[in-house]
Formats: C-alpha cells, structure tokens, sequence
C-alpha cells in the first residue's frame, strides 16, 4: 500500500497569516489534529499541531527553565519560547519545512518517517503542491480494513477510489478530512460530517460510482459547537456485537 491509497483530501490548510485563534477553531471544528500551512502560492511553508497549543500563555503553561538550564541555553532559547507562547500568527508557532512524502511513498517508509522524527502526520506531495496528508488515524483506518480480511487493492480498486474521491469533493457537503478504502469493490468511508444529510448523500453518491459493489460508512458526526462527535451507525452497531 502507498500514500495515494490512504491519503485524506481534500487537505485543510491554514496560511501563515492566520491567527491563532482562527487555527485552533478551525482545527475543532474540523475535527483535525494538525494543518498543514501554506503561502498565497499555496507552497507548503510549514504545519501546526495540537502540541503547538500545550505551551501557551493563555493558559498559564509557559514554560518554566530552571537558571542553570537558562544559563546553558542561552537567551536565544528563552526568546524562542517567549515567541512560541505569546505569538498571535500561525507563522510564529509552526514547525517549519515539515517532513513530507510523495504519492508513491510506501506505508512502510511513511511509518518509519514518523517515528524516526517523532511525528504524527505527513503531508503528501506532488511536485511543490500538497495533495493530501497521512496521519496515524489513516494508518490505524488501513489496518481495521485489513483485520476485515479485505484483500489488497486491485489497480481498478485505485481508479475506483480517485472517481469516488471526485464526485464527492465536487460537493459543498463532502465530509471533511474524506479518506476512501476500496478493496474488491467494497468501500469504507471515513471521515467528519456536521450534518446527518451529508451522511445518506455522500453514501447514495458513492454507491453510484460505477465498480462500486458495497459501501461502508464510518463517518462520524460532529457537532461544531461543542466538539461532540458520534461514531456511526455501521461502527456503533460492530462495536456492541464486539
């Protein structure tokens, strides 16, 4: 399996610019962990994460160095924190120059990526554009498909995911952080809905996709307000005969 196959896109972007605040919503509402940032070219620059927030002084969580420790690092590092935890742009708190993959990067590669640099996503490439991203929801999502016993992605299972893929992005109700899993023809759905509707329409339109055999829903439903979410039906149903 490669990137390609379990990639989630659309790909939500912040920019440089965009406030702290603007991220941190954008991320609850969206039900995302981390954004990969981009300039108005749309050229990947860097990319924000949960963690990115522990250290704030919003909340009181500065961090506190002890003298010998300041003494040794110098005030250099005491001004990059002050930076990180005081900033107001995105710019000021993302890891810069993010370490990336390619379409064609095999899951194998793509996890010792992630743990050789302690990360938890990677943003797909294709030339200096991003395509996608692979965080670890996408890798635990291939793995659940293949405790189903569902056999390895035939080359028509791959033409038959990227005209789900288009179909379902043209809409505004396309579900947020979409990744699509064909094997044999049968499908599995993930992904983030804010409205039931969406649901019933993204599973109709799927199903309609030529090649198509059987469609299996796991997009979960989540409130923007609050940040509930709910599993759906198909997953609640599996996790009470578990």
């Amino acid at each position: 399996m490669r990137a390609h196959q379990i990639m989630t896109r659309p790909v939500i972007t912040v920019m440089p610019e965009t406030t702290i605040a603007e991220a941190a919503n954008t991320m609850l509402q969206k039900h995302v962990s981390g954004l990969p940032v981009v300039d108005a070219s749309g050229k990947l620059v860097g990319i924000i994460s949960e963690g990115d927030f522990i250290r704030r002084s919003e909340i009181g969580t500065q961090r506190k160095r002890g003298r010998f420790l300041k003494f040794i690092l110098g005030p250099s590092a005491a001004a990059a924190d002050f930076v990180h935890e005081h900033g107001s742009k995105v710019a000021e708190i993302m890891t810069q120059d993010p370490v990336t993959i390619t379409e064609d990067t095999p899951l194998e590669e793509i996890v010792r990526r992630m743990e050789n640099n302690n990360i938890k996503r990677l943003p797909v490439m294709r030339g200096d554009k991003i395509v996608g991203i692979v965080a670890r929801a996408n890798l635990l999502q291939a793995v659940a498909s293949l405790a189903r016993q569902v056999p390895d992605p035939t080359a028509d299972d791959d033409h038959i995911r990227n005209r789900i893929i288009d179909v379902l992005e043209k809409n505004d109700w396309c579900p947020f952080g979409l990744n699509v899993i064909v094997r044999d023809g049968i499908v599995h759905l993930s992904g983030v809905i804010t409205e039931e509707s969406s649901r019933q329409a993204a599973v109709v339109a799927t199903e309609n996709v030529t090649g198509v055999v059987k469609v299996h829903d796991h997009l979960c439903w989540v409130d923007t307000m609050s940040g509930m979410y709910l599993n759906s039906p198909e997953d609640e149903e599996m996790a009470k005969a578990s």
